[in-house]
Formats: structure tokens, C-alpha cells, sequence
């Protein structure tokens, strides 16, 4: 283990590292600092105790308490001056000392009174306060509890009373609050130009009702999760320099009827008041998902809040200067009355960046970052196809924080390359220890992932091979690096694919004769292309130029369950049969591929068990040294 003095990262990197993610400065010294005064009601409270505990000590006079025997025998001696008798307890004051009091328990005693006239007693019955006694029996602890209710309630803060159910819970931020502009927001260049219409009427109104246009009531902005839909409606209310209203749509609902209404009508006047202003309702689907959708039978209160919501966007005038924003990655569940014309009537898709947008959102993630000199963020871009902003910027930290935990003064290739497994693969377990055979396995199996990839027209170049344990089931892993994104995939294409993903288990059969589970997810995989290709994509020469097309998934979602057939059994049975034939026809392709290059497949794995990751670049040497001996083998007839 490092010392703490290895482990801390240097002055100048640890420093961007706190102003880029929010890490603070270093505190100043305390010393420096004004003392800081905190009131607390239970400073009070205490105090009333400890009082309390006190006042018999300090405001009562000394008083012994006797036997009622021995009061009676003072009273005989003639040493009793006067008496008080109470209806519980009698006090009473001793001759010699007028400041030495004692009291009794008093008991059934008829002849007290004459005995005291005899010995010429003074004596007299104590008066009960009933008034005092009920107030501090009372009132004094209601109104102890009242003022700790009064403040609970004031701590918890306006919203969280009980008579403030109703008040919209949006958090409001100033124009000179928020800081995000359109420079901020990279890689949706396409969604920044349409929202640029809705900011030119938040700042020059007058511009489009000169003309008799009519800015779109609503914007929905629709995209995967971690594109930034979040990010850009703020940079649309930045830009405008108008006040934002945020909001998440699952807010609005509560445990009470009808507090979800309520709400919608409360943020509504609340935006009236500040226009022109931006309204925006963060995950809509929580409070907009189509009525009637549930066989189980529908949440009224959440149909009444969506009632609500439809009903203040129909009254609402656009020329008040308000514009209402909201962001789904699930539109397609969404009423389609919250999407007609004059609602949400433009849908802005925020899609994931390609490769000159993930180019564009690394530059802005790593500008406080100390990257390694001539660092080439475009390689970054081309590795990551598939990824959002927030996996970027994910990356960027990664890489941040492994250059500051190995003490560089520079984020270099390497610790992005890391940060780029992590993100993909999951963490490396360091402490797995795999017995000689099934690291053996492994090194074979990612190795014929390897070989076939480089070995089929219509696959990305390896970048790395490795087998060391990652995430959760990840016991190796074979990395390809993309040239370019890609759309459209050929049938040509898909069939490489499967014979990439059936590359692990064949080398098994070739060098073990003997199979193992650990090609689970690629048969998986495999299958899932097969029949994509049999059943959506018409693909099969058998079946012809028919989809047997499943039920639409969600649209930005995994998909979920096994779709329901809509075919005869007949038709599923030849189905079965094509998917069957692609992947035995990619198998005994796979294993020709392999048979050929068992030499460099052998080569491969044993340098992966010495050296646990191979670099593309060397697999490439490898395969081209063996493919030049061959030529000279066997020179062409």
C-alpha cells in the first residue's frame, strides 16, 4: 500500500481538478473566520429545565421535613410559633429561629384544632391558586409545545407545512442565476438552431406577432437518457435572460387528492407572474403517460393532475410570454392530447452525438483539465461511438482523477484509455484469482474474438484485448474501435458480426474439444441478429421480403419482454429453421477462419496469460508475419 504522501496528487492538477468538479477551494484557517452564531429552541428549552431543577434550591427557604409524631410532639413542648395547614402538608415554625421552618405530612387528626387553641397556637389554612396551577399545568407545556411546532414547521421550510400541500414545489431561478448559455451546450447542434426561435420571442416578442405568427405553445424535448435535454432548456432561459421554473413531473402527485391540481394551477399563476418566463416539467412521462393505459385501472389523482395540466396549457395565451419546456425519453407513452397542436406542439429530438459532437463536448468537459501536450481528444471521440454528454464528461472525470491518484502532473492516452474500460467494462477486479485452466480458457476465447475480427471484411479494427476480470461477469473482453458511425448495417455486415461473437466458442472446440459457459451472452447476442435479420429485416431467401414485425418497443428504451408472435406455427417453425441456418453457417465459417490461423491463435493466447492486455497494433503484426511465412510456404501456383 502507497503512503498517504504518495497518494496525494500534485499542487497544480489538484487544483483544476477542485475547480472543475466542483471540489471547492482549499478552506482558509479558521482562526481567520468570524465566529458564526446559531440560535437552537433547544437551547431554550434546556435552559427552562436546568431552571426548573434549580428554583426549589435557590428561591425556597430551608424546610425540614418531620414525622408527623414528632410534629405533634413540638406542638405539646410549646415549640411550634405559627402553622400553615395546607390540605396535603402542614408547615410549621419553630420558636428560637423564626427561619427554621418544618413541614409535615398532614393526616386524619380531629383534635388537631383544639390542641393547637389550647397551647395558644397561631394557625391559619393555606389558599390554592387554581388559576396559576391550571395555567402552569396546562398552558405553560401547550404553549411550550406550540412554539416547537411553530419551529419544525419553519425548519422544514415553505412547502412542507401542512396547509402548504397546495404550493408548487418548482425551484425558481433568477435570470442573473443561471449561468449556462448555448456555448455550454455541444454535439445537439441541430436541437440548439430549433430552440434559437423560442429564445428570439422570449427576448424580442414583438419580432414574430409583427408578421401574425404564433410561437409554439410548448416545446417537448426528446432524446435518450444523458444527452443533456436538461442542460439545453436551461441554456434556452439562459440566453433569453428570463426566470425558469424547474420541475419534475413526478412533483405534482401526492399522497392527498386533488394536491396535484392544485400544483399545476399554482405554478401556472406563478409563471404569469414572472413573464416572460420559461416553465420547465423534467420527466413528463411521470405525470403525462397516456390515460387508459393501465389494464389494473388508471391513479385518478395522476389523471386529474394531467386533467389539470391539459387544461391550464389550452388557457394559457402565448403572447403572455411564458413558454413551457419539458423532456421524456419516453414519448411514446405519452396522452396524445398533451401532444397535439397548440400543447406540446414541437417535439425537439436531442439524439446521441456522432463523432464531431463527442469531439466538441470533450473539449468542453476538459477545459479545466491539464491534458498531455499535442493530446488528440479526436481519438477520444472516435473510440466512444454510442455515447451521451454525461458519458463523456464521466470519462473526463475517470481520467482526472486516475492521473491525480498515480501522481502525474498530466491527464495522458493512458489513464483516458482506462477511464474508457471503466466505463465500458465496469472496474477491474485486482483481486480475482483465476486457476491456470480458466485463464487458459479465457486467453483462447478472447483470442478467436480477436483473430476472426481482423479476418472479416466488414468489422471495426481490434484496439485491445484483455482478460482481466471486469464488472460484474466480465471475466474478458475483446475491444473494437470504430473508423466511423454507422447507420445502416448490410446483411454482409450482420453476418461478420456473427461470426465475430461466435469466435470465443469455436476456439474453445478447436483447442479444448470441450465448450464452457462462458460464451453465454455472445449465443445471446447472436441470436438476437439472427432473428432480427429472419423476422424485421427480411434478410432470408427462404422466408422472402416479409417483417414479421414485433410490437414497438419503447423508443429510447432496452427492450423488454419476449414479443407475442403473429405468425402461424407453421411460419414460426421455418423461422426457427432460418435462424437455426445463419448461425451454423457463420460456425463453420468461424471454424475455417480459425483452423487457418490456429498457429496465430495459440501465439495469441499465450501472450495474453503472460501479459493480460494486447494492444491491436500487435495482434496485426502477428497475423500479417504469419500470413508473409505462408505466402513463402506455399508460393501461388
Amino acid at each position: 500500500m502507497l503512503s498517504e504522501e504518495k497518494n496525494k496528487p500534485p499542487e497544480g492538477l489538484r487544483d483544476k481538478l477542485r475547480s472543475q468538479f466542483g471540489m471547492g477551494k482549499p478552506q482558509k484557517n479558521e482562526d481567520t473566520l468570524p465566529p458564526k452564531a446559531h440560535f437552537s429552541i433547544w437551547y431554550l428549552l434546556l435552559a427552562m429545565l436546568f431552571f426548573s431543577y434549580l428554583q426549589p434550591f435557590i428561591f425556597t427557604a430551608k424546610v425540614e421535613t418531620i414525622p408527623y409524631s414528632q410534629f405533634k410532639q413540638y406542638i405539646a413542648e410549646g415549640k411550634m410559633i405559627t402553622l400553615i395547614i395546607g390540605p396535603e402538608n402542614i408547615k410549621g415554625t419553630l420558636t428560637g429561629s423564626p427561619d427554621k421552618q418544618v413541614t409535615t405530612i398532614r393526616v386524619d387528626d380531629p383534635g388537631l384544632v383544639k390542641e393547637l387553641d389550647d397551647r395558644k397556637v397561631s394557625y391559619s389554612g393555606q389558599h390554592e391558586n387554581k388559576f396559576l396551577i391550571g395555567m402552569f399545568s396546562w398552558i405553560f407545556p401547550l404553549a411550550i409545545f406550540f412554539l416547537i411546532w411553530r419551529f419544525a414547521m419553519k425548519k422544514m421550510g415553505p412547502g412542507m407545512g401542512v396547509m402548504s400541500f397546495s404550493k408548487s414545489k418548482a425551484k425558481i431561478f433568477a435570470e442573473s442565476d443561471i449561468k449556462i448559455s448555448f456555448a455550454d451546450v455541444a454535439g445537439i447542434d441541430e436541437a440548439k438552431e430549433e430552440l434559437q426561435e423560442v429564445v428570439e420571442f422570449l427576448s424580442t416578442p414583438e419580432k414574430s406577432q409583427k408578421l401574425g405568427g404564433r410561437i409554439p405553445k410548448g416545446v417537448l424535448l426528446v432524446g435518450p437518457p444523458g444527452t443533456g435535454k436538461t442542460l439545453l432548456a436551461r441554456a434556452v432561459a439562459g440566453e433569453a435572460k428570463v426566470p425558469f421554473f424547474s420541475i419534475s413531473g413526478s412533483e405534482f402527485v401526492e399522497m392527498f387528492v386533488g394536491v396535484g391540481a392544485a400544483r399545476v394551477r399554482d405554478l401556472f399563476s406563478q409563471a404569469a407572474a414572472q413573464a416572460p418566463c420559461i416553465i420547465f416539467i423534467d420527466e413528463l412521462d411521470a405525470l403525462g403517460k397516456a390515460r387508459g393505459m393501465n389494464v389494473m385501472g388508471g391513479h385518478d389523482e395522476r389523471e386529474q393532475t394531467l386533467n389539470q395540466l391539459l387544461v391550464e396549457m389550452d388557457g394559457f395565451e402565448t403572447n403572455k410570454g411564458v413558454i413551457i419546456m419539458a423532456a421524456t425519453n419516453r414519448p411514446e407513452i405519452l396522452d396524445p392530447a398533451l401532444l397535439r397542436p397548440g400543447r406540446f406542439d414541437r417535439q425537439v429530438l436531442v439524439d446521441r452525438p456522432d463523432i464531431n459532437g463527442r469531439e466538441a463536448i470533450l473539449k468542453i468537459h476538459s477545459k479545466n483539465v491539464v491534458l498531455a501536450p499535442e493530446f488528440d481528444l479526436r481519438k477520444i471521440a472516435a473510440r466512444t461511438p454510442g455515447f451521451v454528454g454525461a458519458d463523456l464528461a464521466n470519462i473526463i472525470n475517470e481520467a482526472a482523477l486516475l492521473a491525480a491518484r498515480n501522481n502525474k502532473e498530466t491527464v495522458d492516452p493512458v489513464d483516458f484509455d482506462e477511464a474508457i474500460d471503466r466505463v465500458i467494462a465496469g472496474l477491474q477486479k485486482k483481486n480475482r484469482v483465476m486457476n491456470a485452466q480458466e485463464k487458459e480458457i479465457v486467453a483462447i476465447h478472447e483470442s478467436g474474438h480477436a483473430i476472426v475480427a481482423e479476418s472479416v471484411d466488414h468489422a471495426d479494427p481490434v484496439h485491445k484485448i484483455s482478460i482481466i476480470p471486469r464488472g460484474i461477469a466480465a471475466l474478458g473482453y475483446t475491444q473494437q474501435q470504430p473508423t466511423e458511425d454507422r447507420y445502416l448495417m448490410t446483411r454482409s455486415e450482420l453476418q461478420d458480426r456473427l461470426a465475430i461473437l461466435l469466435g470465443g466458442r469455436v476456439a474453445e472446440e478447436l483447442v479444448f474439444q470441450e465448450i464452457s459457459t462462458g460464451a453465454q451472452n455472445d449465443l445471446q447476442r447472436a441470436s438476437d441478429i439472427a432473428r432480427s435479420m429472419v423476422t424485421e429485416y427480411g434478410m432470408s431467401d427462404r422466408l422472402g421480403l416479409v417483417s414479421y414485425e414485433r410490437p414497438r418497443q419503447a423508443m429510447f428504451m432496452p427492450e423488454g419482454l419476449s414479443p407475442g408472435k403473429n405468425y402461424s406455427e407453421t411460419k414460426a417453425a421455418q423461422i426457427d429453421e432460418e435462424i437455426a441456418r445463419f448461425v451454423e453457417e457463420a460456425h463453420q465459417r468461424v471454424k475455417k477462419i480459425l483452423s487457418k490461423r490456429r498457429d496465430v491463435l495459440n501465439d495469441l493466447a499465450r501472450l495474453l496469460s503472460e501479459k493480460e492486455s494486447v494492444q491491436g497494433e500487435e495482434l496485426r503484426k502477428m497475423l500479417s508475419t504469419a500470413t508473409l511465412e505462408a505466402a513463402i510456404i506455399l508460393p501461388p501456383s
